[in-house]
């Protein structure tokens, strides 16, 4: 891909029939918060942006969806062979311009994709659809070009046909290269996603020095910070701004104490006062800190497997936050959506959080509040 181009990114989330959800369709911006009560389908939106995420990634339906008749919507009948599933897409656009990607899955009698359509430039690049329900696989076809219009192949039906073209398709013909490119477009939005929903009973303890790269629930913050402290020293200034703004007290410092027993904790320097440990803190610090720690870090320091074939520079890192503003009073959550707005500015990264309050970041430049009823 030309690094001059626009980098891949997930512009639109559909929810066909997800849960909740029926025929929804929703647009993406850098910041996105979905608002709304308890059960107006604020998590099951990011549930399947991350289940889409994991399946570019690779992963098998059974690994992405633990619970596959809870993801089929309230109400939804049967058919003659005892069959219901869900419908889950999203578009993304890049260097090759809008790709529509569209999942059907059948959650009854068994767990398996039964259509799934990559689409392009008013082309339809890839279908697949189940043909036989007594073999594991779906029928596919993608567009050739040249002396053959149409390839068909079967794919495993668990897996995400998309992200297995790469490995069925030669690129031999302008048209297999055109199925390439915009499936490449789809897998690097894809799975440049990181998922996060900070734990904060899980980050009091000091943990082990490992491999220095945050977890979705931030239980290891205190390793992570050991390590930004001397990898980045303006992005660890920013943080400690951040703390300062979002903490109760005197904030002059954030760091990492290495412990005898080989362990490290995390420390809120206090100044004359001293230090206090982040085991201390209340749950909205906690979760506080993790989230500016999560908007001012990157691929790098997250623990997210972004695309190889790609620089850095040329992928977008999306952050999944449920639970965005759970916990954190209305100080902390200005600022935090400052963080979001300055961080995802810079075209590198983008966030899609969930909020009980859209009230906060409504009205803030660069921010998308979606409102959601039960």
């Amino acid at each position: 891909m030309d690094a001059t181009r626009k980098r891949p990114t997930v512009t639109e989330l559909r929810l066909s029939a997800f849960k909740s959800h029926r025929g929804a369709t929703f647009p993406l911006g850098p910041v996105t918060l979905f608002a709304g009560a308890s059960g107006s389908g604020k998590s099951s939106a990011l549930q399947a942006y991350e289940a889409l995420a994991r399946l570019g990634s690779g992963a098998a339906l059974g690994e992405v969806f633990r619970d596959p008749p809870g993801c089929v919507p309230e109400g939804a009948e049967a058919d003659a062979q005892g069959r219901r599933g869900f419908r889950i897409g999203c578009t993304v656009d890049g260097p090759v311009g809008p790709v529509r990607l569209d999942l059907a899955v059948q959650a009854e009698p068994e767990l398996r994709v039964v259509g799934e359509r990559l689409t392009a430039d008013g082309r339809t690049l890839l279908t697949t659809a189940l043909r036989d329900p007594g073999r594991s696989s779906v029928q596919a076809a993608w567009h050739t070009g040249g002396a053959v219009a149409v390839t068909r192949a079967p794919l495993p039906d668990d897996r995400l046909g998309t992200a297995l073209l790469p490995l069925r398709v030669a690129g031999s013909t302008e048209g297999q290269r055109q199925v390439l490119a915009a499936a490449e477009q789809v897998v690097v939005a894809l799975r440049s996603v990181f998922a996060c929903d900070p734990q904060p009973q899980r980050m009091r303890a000091p943990v082990p020095v490992a491999g220095g790269r945050l977890r979705g629930g931030c239980d290891n913050l205190a390793e992570v910070l050991r390590r930004t402290r001397t990898e980045c020293t303006t992005r660890h200034a920013a943080l400690i701004t951040a703390a300062r703004a979002g903490c109760a007290g005197t904030v002059d410092d954030l760091t990492a104490e290495d412990l005898t027993d080989g362990r490290v904790r995390a420390v809120l320097g206090r100044g004359a006062e001293g230090a206090t440990p982040v085991g201390r803190l209340g749950e909205g610090e906690l979760r506080y800190l993790a989230l500016a720690l999560v908007l001012l870090t990157g691929p790098g320091v997250l623990a997210v497997d972004p695309a190889a074939e790609l620089l850095p520079a040329q992928q977008v890192l999306t952050v999944l936050a449920d639970g965005f503003d759970r916990s954190l009073d209305a100080r902390q959550t200005r600022e935090l959506v400052r963080l979001a707005v300055m961080s995802c500015g810079r075209g590198h990264i983008r966030l899609v959080g969930a909020v009980g309050d859209g009230d906060r970041a409504r009205g803030v430049d660069g921010v998308s509040v979606v409102d959601l009823v039960p």
